[in-house]
């Protein structure tokens, strides 16, 4: 028995629609390559499902644009490109207009108008004015804005170095609590007791000085570390 005719009308189970458009689509596709293998045809087939899915078939060593200029130049009268063409002159043009307009605006602002300038209103000069003077609030925003944020950065450093300073000069002091005259316990020749003599004078002196101040508040900054190097 031969298969039963199916009528031809849109399937409305669209699991099932799928399933035949899939199945169909394969055939077709088969049909199509085998056309151009038997007899070395040139094959194109472009195919959109319901949910706008492209699938295509093109003969082995040819390409759709290809396909699509031997039918335009078989045809003759038929130009496929040229309403693409006029759409990019049209988009262009604008985009040139646009670059113009710019241009323009740019010249203006610098004042170097020339013409372009000197013919503009009284209306239109005052309404550059207004843009020019609003810029410049915007840029001296801005540059008030760096310059707190670069000063509150190097207050931030250099609360940081005076905190490290006095820590170090309080670990000082903790260990500055041996007078010179308890160094000389070892004997050796004279030279040797007096450099010793000499280098823990001058660490001991040091300590003095610093436990009379209130650490670590260095009102000057990088001056009080300077005192304290010159004393050490």
């Amino acid at each position: 028995m031969g298969r039963g005719k199916i009528e031809i009308k849109l399937i409305e189970n669209p699991t099932n629609r799928q399933v035949t458009y899939s199945k169909r689509r394969n055939g077709i596709f088969k049909k199509a390559h085998e056309l151009s293998v038997l007899c070395d045809a040139k094959v194109s087939l472009i195919m959109f499902s319901k949910n706008n899915k492209m699938h295509e078939y093109i003969t082995p060593g040819l390409s759709t644009k290809k396909i699509i200029d031997q039918y335009q130049k078989t045809l003759g009268d038929i130009d496929l490109w040229r309403s693409h063409y006029e759409k990019m002159l049209e988009n262009l043009k604008k985009l040139k207009d646009i670059n113009n307009k710019l241009r323009r605006q740019i010249r203006h602002r610098i004042g170097e108008g020339g013409l372009e300038l000197d013919d503009l209103s009284f209306q239109q000069l005052r309404s550059l004015e207004e843009d020019m003077v609003s810029s410049i609030a915007k840029i001296r925003e801005r540059k008030f804005h760096v310059i707190k944020t670069r000063t509150d950065t190097c207050r931030k450093k250099v609360r940081s170095l005076e905190q490290m300073n006095g820590n170090l000069l309080l670990e000082l002091k903790e260990k500055c609590v041996i007078h010179p005259q308890f160094l000389f316990h070892d004997e050796g020749d004279e030279e040797s007791a007096v450099a010793l003599a000499n280098g823990a004078s001058t660490l001991y002196a040091f300590c003095q000085h610093h436990s009379h101040m209130n650490i670590p508040h260095h009102h000057g900054g990088e001056g009080g570390f300077k005192d304290d190097l010159r004393l050490a």
